[in-house]
């Protein structure tokens, strides 16, 4: 797989930019600020629909525009796709494949899959719970694109139990009344609270029933990736503790458990899980139960990598994340293109040559550097020069 084509409109800094783009590697090279990750954000976001640097897509419309379109051609077993996204902040996003209409953004998922490094993949290792669930949901999306509906299922139940919650919160003796907004997320009154709590079964139940289906297939891949993630690990750090990781979640389940591929099991064990923390829920308004609080915990050797890693070691098992992604895509259906952004520069050099030799195999490898020597001799390839808003092609 590899991106033949990228067509900007009003995305960040570009008013307007083409590119043509081959197979093998491609450096964008320039100054910091000048637009380079730009580039590569623009295709991380036909991939997954989002970006790697901001939570929402305003950021993404280039100042004074109202909106902003990204299109990529994608060359996949000699076919290729039109892929054209219509970036809305405020209003719904829109996308067409081969210039045809899809009912949701999301059906486009799949067309075009990448892996990204970047040097805010330290969070893997060092930040919250919620950088490592993400890690796993965008993989599992990748893998397979319907995870993007079951991710969005089991969010909107999410939502709309927590907001019975918070309601139910404010409304019992002694605490402040709901305000208008907590009472229209819940779609009741404080008056009507005592009915509402009759029916958190039924959310429960809902919540259950899309949890166990995340939650399976995050320990279904977390066994997927162990030994990939050591493997990678002990080629980028040979002398450093080994790599492993395990799921933690807040529900009564182990990955040893026959639940990990027993879905009914999972979706009562989250039922449980629920009931226990009950009186605690309706106390704090919150649900305390489910995917959305899990973690992937990290070790090296017996120590949780968090907290114990050094700054090396920390790069090393992050790179060796994202290379675990790779391997893993790369089996089960060809090359994902690689995305390194401004990455070597936060490198000691037999890492640099470590991740270099591991990547250049690749179908296609895009990269984002200041200057042309952060750029391996193995990785030698086409470059682009990148500053003040134009990118050249240098010959």
């Amino acid at each position: 797989m590899h991106v033949a084509h990228l067509s900007l409109t009003d995305f960040r800094s570009y008013s307007a930019v083409e590119l043509a783009l081959e197979p093998g590697v491609t450096a964008f090279v320039g100054p910091n600020g000048q637009g380079k990750t730009n580039l590569v954000e623009a295709l991380g976001y036909v991939a997954t629909l989002g970006s790697f640097r901001v939570a929402t897509d305003a950021p993404l419309v280039r100042q004074g525009a109202t909106r902003a379109i990204v299109r990529s051609v994608v060359v996949r077993d000699d076919r290729r796709a039109l892929v054209e996204l219509e970036i809305n902040p405020g209003r719904a996003n829109r996308a067409r494949l081969n210039r045809s209409a899809v009912p949701r953004p999301r059906d486009v998922l799949g067309v075009l899959r990448t892996v990204l490094f970047a040097p805010e993949d330290l969070a893997l290792v060092k930040g919250d719970p919620a950088d490592r669930r993400g890690f796993l949901d965008d993989l599992l999306v990748a893998r397979a694109p319907r995870f993007a509906g079951v991710r969005a299922d089991y969010d909107r139940v999410l939502k709309q139990r927590s907001a019975l919650l918070r309601s139910a919160m404010h409304a019992r003796p002694g605490r402040r009344q709901s305000s208008r907004r907590q009472e229209a997320e819940a779609g009741f009154s404080a008056a009507g609270a005592g009915d509402a709590l009759s029916t958190l079964e039924v959310w429960d139940a809902h919540l259950a029933r899309h949890g166990a289906e995340l939650l399976a297939a995050r320990l279904e891949l977390v066994e997927a990736l162990r030994p990939l993630v050591a493997k990678a690990y002990a080629m980028l750090a040979p002398s450093s503790a080994p790599a492993d990781m395990e799921y933690r979640g807040t529900a009564p389940v182990t990955p040893e458990a026959p639940a990990v591929v027993d879905r009914a099991a999972l979706e009562q064990a989250l039922l449980a899980g629920l009931l226990e923390v009950r009186q605690s829920e309706l106390e704090r308004g919150v649900t305390l139960v489910g995917p959305h609080r899990d973690d992937l915990l990290l070790r090296l050797g017996e120590l949780p990598a968090r907290g114990y890693a050094s700054h090396g070691e920390s790069w090393s098992f992050a790179l060796a994340l994202r290379l675990a992604a790779y391997d893993l895509l790369k089996a089960e259906g060809g090359d994902p293109v690689l995305i390194l952004d401004d990455v070597f520069a936060e490198l000691d050099s037999r890492r640099r040559r470590s991740l270099a030799d591991i990547v250049a195999p690749a179908e296609q490898v895009l990269i984002t550097a200041a200057v042309p020597e952060d750029v391996p001799p193995q990785l030698a390839g086409a470059r682009f020069d990148v500053a003040e808003g134009s990118v050249t092609r240098v010959r």
